[in-house]
């Protein structure tokens, strides 16, 4: 074994000493577990509240969307868009069209989002499962009807198979106002309550009203256009294969989103919120790591007649100075080390038992505990971080010690 490493591992695990610098060095190591510990589980509940997002979003938003590269509407008869999905890859292919409007219902009224979508929708969404009251239909018959969020079904004050129609105006395209009677500007439309679906997210359960295309096209004034082209895979396609595939066919006329890049916002204020969170923790480790500072100025202060020995004995001053470089890192490794497993172990009881509760009434939310997973390349990064941190914070006293040895201070 190396002398330096040896003679490093002796003053800080051995068991003979237990003098006030090897209880600073221990609690040196306690100080950077913590904060490992503290990264680790924090940045593991970040992606939880992720994965459970994107399994919430995976139930309602395509696998791939077809949008404008510039402007709101596009025709889906372009050549280039027949060939794209016309990909054998492919399974189905819904119309849609997107636009803000204003619902009224018995003196009540909201802004909403009005999406107007074809039959394959109900498929491609598999929103059956996510209808709490009536059914998934958007016409029958002469009679338009209306799927409308939870949220905004409450706030409205209604129920499915109403009596009374909704009122859904939306400003007309391309039409000057008229200052004497501005109702003009305005389209309207009339809708029965077919549904109502919960997806336990504000931005649809509060926010999404929707019709069918044909009507929504009327609403809106559009004649073959459409806002997207929402596109489900058949089953075992990679998504980045075919949106690739689909982005070689379009060229810079389209964009083509998978769903994370469909929900862009929600996962980069996310994303966001985890990184600012990890640089405060490693300010905090930061701060901890000061105590390695002081315990090897100490240790060096303390072992002043074991350096005179080893000079003695010919020890040169690379040798000294990598025993208390040793010592340093030995402190910030070991910190490290059981700080994440620490980490990792809360992790584990947090998922398999859910010890942190979200609120005290079960079921108030869409789970009932905190939830976490362990993504190896956080760990990585956790891991790098503190060792990082650590090898810095040794400088200073390691530094010292050279000029002091150089300047035969120990003599």
């Amino acid at each position: 074994m190396n002398v330096s490493l040896y003679i490093a591992k002796r003053y800080l695990f051995s068991k003979k000493s237990h003098n006030a610098i090897n209880v600073i060095s221990m609690i040196s190591v306690c100080g950077i577990a913590i904060a490992t510990m503290a990264m680790v589980c924090t940045l593991s509940v970040f992606n939880g509240f992720t994965e459970i997002v994107t399994k919430t979003f995976s139930s309602f938003d395509p696998q791939l969307q077809i949008v404008p590269a510039k402007g709101k509407a596009f025709d889906p008869g372009d050549s280039l868009i027949q060939k794209a999905t016309a990909l054998p890859e492919i399974d189905i292919v819904s119309e849609a069209i997107e636009e803000n409007a204003l619902l009224r219902f018995e003196g009540r009224q909201l802004p909403v989002v009005v999406k107007g979508v074809s039959g394959q929708f109900e498929h491609l969404a598999s929103i059956d499962s996510l209808i709490l009251e009536g059914e998934f239909k958007l016409k029958e018959g002469d009679v338009y009807y209306g799927v409308i969020g939870a949220g905004l079904a409450m706030n409205l004050r209604v129920r499915a198979n109403l009596v009374s129609n909704l009122e859904i105006y939306a400003p007309k395209r391309n039409v000057k106002v008229n200052l004497s009677n501005p109702a003009t500007a305005f389209t309207t439309e009339y809708a029965s309550i077919g549904g109502i679906f919960a997806l336990n997210q504000q931005k649809y359960d509060e926010q999404l009203l929707l019709i069918s295309i044909e009507q929504a096209r009327t609403l809106f004034r559009y004649d073959r256009e459409v806002t997207s082209l929402d596109i489900k895979l058949k089953n075992g396609i990679s998504v980045d294969a075919v949106q690739k595939q689909m982005e070689e066919i379009l060229g810079d006329n389209y964009l083509v989103k998978n769903r994370f890049q469909q929900q862009e916002d929600s996962y980069r204020m996310v994303s966001i919120e985890k990184w600012v969170t990890f640089f405060i923790l490693a300010f905090i480790l930061v701060i901890a790591v000061f105590n390695i500072i002081g315990s090897l100025s100490m240790l060096i202060i303390d072992k002043k007649e074991d350096i005179r020995i080893l000079q003695n004995m010919g020890a040169n001053n690379n040798l000294i100075v990598k025993i208390f470089m040793f010592e340093g890192w030995m402190i910030s490794i070991s910190g490290a080390i059981v700080g994440l497993i620490l980490g990792l172990i809360l992790c584990l009881l947090q998922q398999y038992f859910g010890l942190l509760k979200l609120g005290e009434t079960p079921g108030a939310f869409i789970i009932d505990a905190y939830p976490v997973q362990v993504q190896i390349l956080d760990i990585i990064a956790v891991f790098a971080t503190v060792c990082s941190i650590g090898v810095v914070a040794i400088l200073y006293p390691v530094n010292s010690l050279r000029k002091r040895l150089i300047r035969s201070d120990f003599n």
